[in-house]
């Protein structure tokens, strides 16, 4: 295997769901960052999305040294995912940049996966809880940036900065509803109609999801109890064929002294 490229990984190793979350998560980051360099925005926009890009940066941190802590080999595995640890590293702009390789990498490997439904199905749990990560970033990120865009410096408008459009965001989309920031124009109406209804799907999964956990069996669980099927039916198969082996060993017995007698 060629290690000329190291900041790969493996060609032979598929993407797992959080792999593509984090790439996802990365492109999310990377629009954020040019966002950030060439948008001309306000002052509290601003802080907002810093705010949001170092809350994303803080998720490929936690990533970067779960698998770390998760790998056999910590110098192997640090060597082939130092550019995630770059990338997490917030407050330098600079370094946001590297968040392309990032990609650049999940979709070389979903280039030389012939199939990702297989790997989806295979990994059901880890898939769902990879997609609601990433909704509720996207969610969160981009309804917060458009209600205090579009709610600053109206008549009678209580979001106004940062924190505040951030803490609309999350009252909205887990249904709470306060009330004490609301927005007070159309568009901003339209924007939390649409939060409403997303938080609403987004935790329905959630319920789903944390029934399925405790009702249905674990991917692990399954496979423990089909083996051990498979044991006891191969057991009980040996055993059938050693009393059957016996029994054959009785006969050819009784039939060498039967022919004894007669002789």
């Amino acid at each position: 295997m060629t290690t000329e490229k190291r900041w790969l990984i493996q060609p032979e190793t598929p993407p797992t769901p959080f792999q593509l979350a984090m790439m996802l998560l990365s492109l999310l980051s990377v629009v954020v960052v040019l966002v950030l360099t060439f948008g001309g925005l306000d002052g509290e926009t601003r802080r907002l999305l810093f705010f949001i890009d170092t809350s994303i940066c803080l998720i490929f941190m936690s990533h970067f040294f779960y698998g770390l802590f998760k790998a056999d080999n910590k110098k192997v595995y640090f060597k082939l995912h130092w550019i995630d640890f770059v990338a997490s590293i917030p407050a330098i702009e600079a370094l946001r940049m590297a968040r392309l390789f990032q990609i650049l990498r999940v979709v070389r490997l979903i280039r030389m996966t012939r199939s990702l439904i297989v790997p989806m199905i295979k990994q059901r749990r880890q898939a769902t809880l990879a997609s609601l990560l990433v909704a509720l970033i996207t969610i969160l990120t981009f309804a917060s940036v458009l209600v205090l865009i579009v709610e600053s410096g109206v008549e009678g408008a209580n979001i106004e900065t940062a924190e505040d459009a951030i803490w609309w965001a999350l009252v909205t989309i887990s249904t709470v509803g306060y009330g004490d920031y609301y927005p007070v124009t159309t568009a901003g109406h339209i924007i939390g109609g649409v939060v409403i209804v997303c938080g609403v799907s987004f935790f329905g999964v959630i319920s789903g999801y944390m029934a399925s956990v405790f009702v249905s069996p674990d991917e692990s669980e399954k496979l423990e109890s089909h083996s051990e099927e498979i044991r006891s039916e191969l057991h009980n198969s040996l055993a059938r064929m050693e009393a059957n082996q016996q029994m054959l060993l009785n006969e050819i017995a009784i039939l060498k002294e039967s022919i004894k007698n007669k002789d």
